[in-house]
């Protein structure tokens, strides 16, 4: 037994160059104006301090937010502005104050001005920047409300719409000593099944609280700085407040009472209604009672109208989707939902222009006649692609693509979009008539080219403009001119960081670069990276990436130390399981906790094994977890000790989250491995009874298969060292910290080698500056004691 020292119980860095590496700052992040004349760069720093992390957060309804700022509970904010005219080289940095917190950047339509704002400790305020002027400017105190969606968007070219606090909202409502009754839940014999969830509202406090925090009032800010509230609209819980594309309406999107106790904020009573710019009801679309789930199947939605929004094309067109099902892909129906539209003045009836025969997914709107939609069905994983004319709904809708979603080597790509003359996103067309641009990843069995195709939407005929080429994974960012083919391309290679280029698809080899991005662990540039391909025992292909430290040389150096850093996916095709849709091309450096850092210790690291699970037909892929994980596990260990850069007997296993399940599963019913890491997992699939990853089924239906992949059920096999980490904030729906600490409580009872490292204020993934360099420090000292 290893004794916890003092020492190690306080936050601890990883050896050098590990440490060095952490302090290096990401790359800024790039993007263009919509008229791609602009180009902003936004930097920040690579963790904050915990302190940082400390500041108090709330959480109610599925919700986190600082109560302080009004704003909500994020981790590394920008602090850099810098833009640059496109055809320029002079950079300028935006005027602002010392350590800014920047957050919700929205450009104005006609691309002149960039909005953002800027986190104080006592509030949101609104600034934008005029970039031809070349000055930044402070619209608002910090009075916007930021804790539930966007707190603002831009109204016209001068002026934007804000979600503020009420300005005599007061203080906070106070706990009160003594509650006033015993909490109370009942059910009448409905069938209302729910995944887990944290933070729900559980008390008539905790309603009242979320209530205060949520309410704001509409305010019409220009630019000049005035502030003016929407008086003939009362104060309420606003998700969102979204101008038409000519800016005349307003799509308001609030929850009212009663707040449920059993489900989070985004299934509460919803209304939807269309105001004018002073408050004034125009129409409502909708008013939902609370959503509790029929059903545990992936296809379950909300009865009434879902995805609404305006059209991009048209000044000021309404569209939404209803289901015809009930919501419930349990119902026999012959069309699933229906997609309707109504324009303003909203005084007709809303026109049906078109009925899916699988869940409704997404539409991009393109011209009056015009639209894609796609359609989609998860149990069968069948995906399709239709060409719509919104004009005349009786006119048969096209079929342009029929997939599986698992196939992603005949993948066509996803149209490509620009911004339309209302400030909305439509179809990029070429200039040919009905043609349309796609962009995708191209896997493919000789590896992943990303590529740009032409498609007709008539004939189906389709023409590739460009693809990538070793040795380079490069991606089309931005189609500039259609007319001359100018893009922009965000390029890398195994040696080179990615960075932005711009250059015209007729001369490929003339390419200005935009950017300068630095390789930011030069201590790894010779690391060695392989895409290993094999097959399991049943035949199925798999694959995996390895990793092995720079310098090292198999003949010279003979075996190493191996971790296995795993995974696993679901799929109802054997075929598609095998396929290959890592990127041979990238460039790769370790980034916050990354398993890859290890490399520079000496051990090799074989990250990302395929280990599907398949299950064919009426079979389900969960169905035979256990024995397809061990195969496709074995497999992996053959072929890296075959290779001779493994030891069989230093092979070790470890992942974060449904990796870190799969991690102990794998310490539970085999002897392939030495030692284990496991971070932020779930352990225990009784705690999760109505379903959990992609498994549809709730416990009652499968108590078997719950049962049997639970490796809390087996974790007395468990017979080598397992490192236990886990956020103690951790809030997502599945991996309590309490599936972490039963875990170790058995295995200590059990007699096991275990230890459990429980980070302060961390949620699923890890943040702080200390914690990301604890879980290397914890890694490495893991490995080096059994590796």
């Amino acid at each position: 037994m290893i004794d916890s020292s003092h020492q190690d119980r306080v936050w601890q860095s990883p050896p050098d160059p590990i440490n060095q590496i952490l302090n290096s700052p990401p790359p800024p992040l790039v993007f263009l104006s919509p008229d791609r004349q602009w180009m902003v760069e936004l930097e920040r720093v690579s963790f904050v301090p915990i302190a940082q992390s400390v500041q108090k957060t709330m959480a109610l309804a599925g919700l986190r937010w600082h109560p302080q700022s009004n704003g909500p509970a994020r981790y590394s904010p920008y602090h850099i502005l810098k833009y640059r005219k496109l055809a320029s080289t002079d950079v300028v940095t935006a005027n602002l104050p010392q350590n800014a917190q920047i957050d919700f950047l929205r450009w104005s339509t006609d691309s002149q001005k960039l909005a953002f704002t800027l986190t104080q400790p006592d509030g949101l305020e609104l600034w934008v920047l005029d970039l031809k002027q070349g000055v930044t400017q402070r619209l608002t105190e910090p009075i916007l409300n930021g804790v539930w969606g966007s707190p603002y968007s831009w109204l016209n070219n001068n002026a934007l719409i804000c979600k503020c606090v009420p300005p005599q909202r007061g203080e906070p409502p106070i706990i009160p000593e003594i509650p006033p009754g015993p909490l109370i839940q009942e059910n009448q014999g409905q069938k209302r099944p729910e995944r887990t969830h944290t933070h729900l509202l559980k008390t008539e406090y905790d309603e009242v609280l979320f209530e205060y925090y949520l309410t704001c009032v509409l305010s019409k800010v220009t630019l000049d700085g005035a502030c003016n509230n929407l008086d003939l609209l009362a104060p309420s819980a606003i998700y969102a407040a979204t101008p038409s594309p000519d800016g005349k309406f307003i799509l308001l999107t609030t929850i009212h009472r009663p707040f449920s106790h059993e489900v989070r904020a985004s299934c509460f009573p919803l209304r939807v209604e269309i105001i004018d710019d002073t408050g004034k009801l125009i129409y409502q679309l909708a008013d939902l009672p609370t959503y509790e789930r029929p059903s545990t199947k992936h296809e379950t939605v909300r009865q009434g109208p879902r995805k609404i929004n305006w059209r991009g094309d048209r000044p000021a067109t309404l569209y939404w989707v209803e289901a015809l099902d009930e919501g419930d892909p349990k119902n026999e129906v012959p069309f699933r939902d229906v997609l309707f539209e109504l324009d303003a003045p909203f005084t007709e009836e809303p026109k049906q222009i078109w009925r899916s025969q699988y869940r409704f997914r997404s539409i991009r709107w393109g011209k009056d006649d015009l639209a894609v939609v796609v359609e989609g069905w998860y149990d069968t994983r069948k995906q399709r692609t239709w060409r719509i004319n919104p004009q005349q709904p009786e006119t048969p809708a096209k079929l342009l693509f029929d997939r599986s979603t698992e196939d992603r080597y005949n993948s066509p790509g996803v149209p490509l979009m620009t911004t339309g003359k209302y400030g909305y996103r439509v179809l990029r067309f070429a200039p040919e008539d009905n043609t349309i641009y796609l962009s995708g990843r191209g896997a493919s069995p000789k590896g992943v080219y990303p590529f740009l195709d032409k498609f007709n939407l008539e004939t189906a005929e389709t023409e590739r403009l460009w693809q990538c080429q070793d040795p380079y994974f490069e991606g089309i960012s931005y189609l500039l001119d259609p007319e001359n083919q100018t893009v922009i391309t965000n390029r890398q290679s195994p040696t080179e960081p990615l960075n932005y280029f711009l250059f015209n698809l007729s001369d490929r080899t003339n390419k200005t670069a935009l950017t300068n991005n630095q390789d930011p662990a030069p201590q790894l540039a010779g690391m060695q990276k392989e895409l290993l391909k094999y097959q399991r025992a049943d035949g199925v292909k798999l694959s995996a990436k390895l990793y092995l430290p720079p310098g090292y040389s198999a003949e010279r150096d003979g075996p190493l130390p191996l971790l296995f850093w795993v995974y696993p996916r679901e799929f109802k095709d054997a075929e598609f399981a095998g396929q290959v849709t890592t990127a041979e091309n990238a460039f790769v450096r370790p980034w916050g906790a990354s398993v890859l850092f290890l490399l520079t210790q000496g051990y090799g690291i074989l990250s990302g094994p395929t280990l599907p699970i398949i299950g064919e037909g009426d079979t389900e892929p969960n169905d035979t977890y256990v024995e397809q994980l061990i195969a496709g596990a074995q497999a992996a260990v053959d072929c890296v000790v075959e290779r001779g850069v493994a030891d069989p007997k230093r092979i070790g296993v470890g992942g974060h989250s449904y990796g870190a399940f799969t991690t102990v599963n794998l310490l539970a019913h085999t002897d392939l491995f030495k030692m284990g890491i496991a971070r932020s997992g779930a352990y225990n699939r009784t705690l999760t009874p109505f379903g959990f990853q992609e498994e549809q089924r709730n416990y009652w239906e499968a108590q078997e298969i719950y049962t049997q992949m639970s490796p809390f059920t087996h974790v007395d096999k468990v017979k080598v060292p397992l490192l236990l980490i886990h956020g103690a904030s951790d809030d997502h729906h599945s991996t309590y910290p309490l599936q972490t600490k039963r875990l170790y409580q058995a295995l200590k009872g059990l007699g096991g080698n275990v230890r459990w490292v429980s980070l302060p204020f961390e949620r699923h993934s890890y943040s702080s500056r200390e914690a990301v360099a604890h879980v290397l420090w914890e890694m490495e000292r893991w490995c080096r004691l059994y590796l």
